[in-house]
């Protein structure tokens, strides 16, 4: 009766921890490549994009017309000069690995774009970039095509004080229960979480890092996001790191529960440290995941069991 009464008891108050799932979904874990790759490249010598840069954005519309292409891709590209303004490509395909550039390119130019994605909401595309010296911005369009800017990203600290000048980039936008969510790094030595209902003013929800570098070599000093999903109930992040003096950066995964606590994927990262593979932007393809890297090639692999 005794080791009957302390079962019972283990199964009534033991902490719900010990009965967890396993964090990290196993569709999101295991990528293989595609043997095609790259499925995109830089144009070459003397074209506008004779570089790309940095995290482009991959979308599949599901609900394509007949005759449309269901694969949209937009791209930083610049003419591989330091100081070359990094303009807004654009491109199109029927499945994801063949691509055709828009005849319009570049689509805007008016202003630095880079490091982009985009947040498309009740029928309006939101883009998320980096404007020059790495100072967020936000552009809108009801086509994809067509982009208006409309402006500077004002980010201030949970006193309502604007955050200390200095870059501000790699900018994520996510929308959930009548609230924007913004993402966004410090030099890549941390993710920082700011909100907003106007996007006009986004609000620290807390002036310290939501993720930060370390502590495994692959992001040992830098560290940025790409990308949120909602995935089985919960948030997953694609992240990319690096070490200094590496020059090499890393594409990893981070969940969380409430978008301000997250939790490394221990198998992180995805890819060889030598691969080079950063900026992973991950899309449904309707039978399974892709994750596309960039920077200055893009790849794409495919969900693997294992």
């Amino acid at each position: 009766m005794r080791c009957y009464l302390s079962l019972l008891f283990l199964l009534i108050f033991s902490p719900p921890t010990i009965f967890a799932a396993e964090p990290f979904a196993e569709d999101l874990r295991h990528w293989t490549a595609h043997s095609g790759n790259p499925v995109f490249t830089a144009a070459g010598p003397d074209q506008w994009d004779a570089r790309i840069r940095e995290r482009g954005w991959v979308l599949f519309d599901r609900e394509a017309k007949a005759g449309s292409p269901a694969w949209h891709l937009w791209y930083t590209g610049y003419d591989g000069t330091p100081t070359g303004r990094r303009k807004l490509g654009y491109a199109t395909s029927a499945d994801g690995l063949k691509w055709t550039r828009h005849p319009g390119n570049p689509l805007y130019d008016q202003h630095w774009v880079e490091d982009m994605m985009i947040v498309r909401h009740n029928g309006t595309f939101f883009m998320f970039a980096e404007g020059q010296d790495d100072q967020a911005h936000l552009l809108r369009s009801g086509d994809g095509i067509t982009w208006t800017r409309v402006g500077q990203l004002d980010v201030r600290q949970t006193s309502g004080e604007p955050i200390d000048p200095g870059p501000y980039g790699t900018p994520v936008g996510w929308f959930e229960n009548g609230r924007w969510y913004l993402f966004y790094e410090r030099r890549d030595l941390g993710i920082w979480l700011a909100t907003s209902t106007d996007m006009k003013v986004w609000r620290n929800i807390q002036d310290e890092p939501v993720l930060s570098p370390g502590p495994e070599p692959y992001d040992q000093d830098l560290i940025a996001m790409n990308q949120i999903i909602r995935h089985q109930g919960r948030y997953y992040a694609t992240l990319h790191g690096s070490k200094r003096g590496t020059k090499l950066w890393s594409s990893g995964l981070a969940v969380s529960d409430d978008l301000i606590h997250w939790t490394k994927y221990a198998g992180n990262p995805l890819f060889p440290v030598e691969a080079n593979k950063s900026s992973g932007v991950l899309v449904h393809d309707g039978a399974r995941w892709r994750l596309y890297t960039m920077h200055d090639q893009v790849h794409v692999h495919f969900q693997s069991g294992r």
